[in-house]
């Protein structure tokens, strides 16, 4: 049974996390989007050890006959299945809290002490959902409401 929009995307996490935990990966992400005339559909993969070209061929071979069997999908697509990389965007609270203690930036929509871009190591969220972020030492600990924050993505120093 095809399905539209929002409801792709639940219908192939479903169908997708299962398979996944089975083959030692949890899901990152999944989305369903238009680029052009052509859509796809993005399925990311990640465990504790990382993830492999190996890894991603493996998920994409054990998932395109489950998504063909279930057809969750109107369109025709392309599917992809990948890493979420170094460098991430952490769209949600799991993915927030997996990355505790790595490097980020912040950035606002609107400026909060003159500046719409913040970077530090996230200490995660606190009790009431807000973005929490030691930019330096213990008392420069800084909280972003969670409604001003328009994007936090992990960021690497390919230098150090």
């Amino acid at each position: 049974m095809a399905k539209k929009g929002g409801n792709v995307v639940t219908a192939v996490r479903a169908i997708a996390e299962p398979l996944a935990e089975s083959l030692g990966y949890f899901i990152w992400d999944v989305e369903y989007v238009r680029e052009g005339a052509q859509w796809y559909l993005r399925i990311t993969i990640d465990s504790e050890e990382g993830i492999n070209i190996e890894d991603c061929e493996k998920m994409h071979r054990a998932i395109d006959p489950l998504l063909d069997e279930a057809d969750p999908i109107e369109d025709a697509y392309t599917l992809e299945v990948s890493s979420p990389g170094i460098e991430r965007d952490l769209k949600n609270d799991m993915q927030i809290e997996a990355c505790e203690g790595w490097d980020v930036e912040v950035k606002l929509y609107a400026p909060l002490d003159g500046s719409k871009l913040y970077r530090g190591v996230l200490l995660g969220l606190t009790e009431n959902g807000d973005i929490a972020l030691n930019m330096g030492g213990a008392e420069d600990a800084k909280i972003f409401p969670r409604a001003s924050v328009a994007k936090i993505s992990t960021v690497f120093d390919f230098d150090a």
